[in-house]
């Protein structure tokens, strides 16, 4: 009876330990698998996804440019000669063919005077040869007439017509004379223009590279003239950028600095050829309407026109 009472706890004893050591297994294989298992990266360090372009945004092709006028220039000394008048500054607004300054012409217009008193000399000496011609000329038929009637010789004839051919031969000499005069006073008045330096074209004085008594050569430059408008922006289309300009088509400027002002231009001139060099061609646009009275000419703009899908659609 004592070894039956006891044989229960034994056997209590022994379950006991069994279930403590499956449940210190339980515990070593939970934490090698949790050891095992890759570590999640925090959700901060992952890439942000790339958001999907719009369907209705068209491409934009852009290039940088300047605007431009058409009449824009230096303008140069015509002769050799000192400054002695200056009539236009920087910043004056001038017409076609007002005079901006001026060279001396104090020789020129002593020659001119003498140029002119030897014309006149050699037209008064002309009509007296014509006069002398007409009455030599009578002279010969008054001849003729007295010898067909047999009361002058052969010898007075010849004397009539040598003559009369002399008197026109002298009228013809003063007539090339007169001519020669002519053509002298007009050089002369042509060089004393010459010392005027002209506006070539109506618009704005915007350098000045003389001073009075500077000594000018011929072709050394003395004013630039531009004018303001109207404003044109050229600038290059890729072969390949799938939009194809016609006379009238819109284009977007926007000024560099400006991001926010936007003006429109269209295109008045299409170049025909295609510069193999650049696979382009030149486009050139003009500026118009309102709103852009205070941009000048070399101002730097972003010129921009459709992609090739905005062309295709339009097409």
């Amino acid at each position: 009876m004592k070894d039956a009472k006891q044989f229960p706890a034994a056997y209590v004893a022994f379950a006991a330990l069994s279930l403590v050591a499956l449940a210190l297994g339980g515990c070593s294989d939970s934490s090698h698998s949790e050891a095992a298992a890759p570590s999640t990266p925090p959700a901060a360090s992952r890439p942000a996804p790339t958001p999907a372009p719009l369907a209705n945004v068209p491409p934009v092709n852009e290039v940088l440019s300047v605007l431009t006028v058409e009449h824009q220039v230096d303008v140069t000394a015509q002769r050799d000669g000192v400054v002695t008048g200056i009539s236009k500054d920087e910043g004056s607004a001038v017409k076609a063919d007002e005079v901006l300054g001026k060279l001396d012409d104090r020789t020129l217009q002593t020659e001119l005077v003498k140029a002119r008193d030897d014309l006149q000399v050699d037209e008064n000496n002309h009509k007296y040869k014509e006069a002398e011609l007409k009455a030599k000329t009578s002279a010969l038929h008054r001849q003729e007439q007295l010898r067909a009637n047999g009361l002058s010789t052969d010898a007075d004839l010849e004397t009539a017509q040598f003559e009369a051919k002399a008197a026109e031969y002298d009228m013809k000499g003063y007539e090339a004379l007169v001519e020669s005069g002519h053509a002298e006073i007009n050089r002369l008045n042509l060089e004393v223009e010459q010392t005027q330096i002209k506006a070539p074209f109506s618009g704005v004085v915007v350098r000045r590279y003389i001073r009075e008594g500077q000594a000018v050569t011929k072709g050394d430059k003395v004013f630039r003239v531009t004018q303001l408008a109207p404003l044109q922006v050229q600038f290059q289309v890729p072969e390949t950028s799938g939009w194809k300009p016609a006379i009238g088509a819109p284009v977007q400027l926007a000024l560099v600095g400006e991001a926010n002002r936007s003006v429109t231009a269209h295109v008045v001139k299409i170049s025909p050829t295609i510069d193999a060099a650049s696979d382009s061609y030149d486009v050139l646009a003009q500026l118009g309407g309102t709103g852009i009275g205070d941009l000048r000419p070399g101002m730097a703009v972003h010129v921009s026109w459709p992609g090739a899908n905005a062309a295709a659609k339009k097409q």
